[in-house]
């Protein structure tokens, strides 16, 4: 993997700043930190950064993802001026958005373009994470709306419990079903079980398709 970003090496970058993004979430529990919004809105923007560079081979995807980026930053620096809770709920909205155009991108770029490479075999681990991650964001936005939709977590600052939505969109989107925490309302045992779908899914699909894909290059090459 080469120091500077490019198309034959995107998808690590990319990869290893959602990693980050997923990890630094934990820092409250692990050290103690009393200022984790400021944490993870730092890290946020250095995770929408890698992604706007990483994908900035996508050029209309690239303006739409930029501007969404901007929107975010002046409405979480609006809400460090003028805190007030409802902005959370548009802050998540945002982020969603943001790393739904991603995944949509990564998509375009790994099953519709070129041969498989081992930077496209990274990037459907980066989709996977992308799944999990919007599906937090999705259990937070329920979360601000109806504070006992799930059993096992809290109406708090979306920055305090990042940590424990990202926690249980894995469990959930890898079928391991903890249960530590679970859905009450009906919106949300609804979000619960499609996620859990999707997360089968995913396997069947997109794995199956750059084994296809990767298959059917060296049969090309072979002939």
């Amino acid at each position: 993997m080469g120091k500077r970003i490019s198309e034959k090496n995107n998808f690590y970058y990319l990869t290893i700043s959602l990693v980050v993004l997923l990890v630094s979430s934990s820092l409250e529990q692990a050290l103690r930190i009393g200022f984790l919004d400021v944490v993870l809105q730092g890290v946020t923007i250095l995770n929408f950064v890698v992604c706007l560079v990483s994908l900035r081979f996508d050029k209309n995807w690239y303006r739409f993802l930029l501007t969404i980026a901007i929107c975010w930053g002046i409405v979480s620096v609006t809400k460090a001026i003028f805190p007030i809770p409802q902005m959370d709920v548009v802050i998540l909205t945002l982020m969603l958005i943001f790393f739904g155009g991603t995944f949509k991108s990564i998509v375009r770029q790994i099953l519709f373009t070129g041969s498989i490479d081992s930077n496209k075999v990274v990037g459907s681990l980066a989709l996977f994470l992308l799944l999990g991650l919007m599906w937090a964001i999705l259990y937070l936005v329920i979360l601000e709306f109806s504070a006992e939709a799930f059993t096992g977590m809290v109406q708090l600052p979306w920055g305090e419990n990042f940590s424990n939505a990202a926690y249980f969109s894995f469990v959930t989107l890898t079928t391991l079903g903890y249960g530590d925490i679970s859905p009450i309302s009906p919106v949300a045992q609804v979000i619960v079980y499609l996620e859990a779908i999707t997360g089968v899914f995913y396997m069947a699909i997109v794995v199956a398709s750059l084994v296809g894909a990767s298959q059917s290059n060296q049969e090309k090459n072979d002939g």
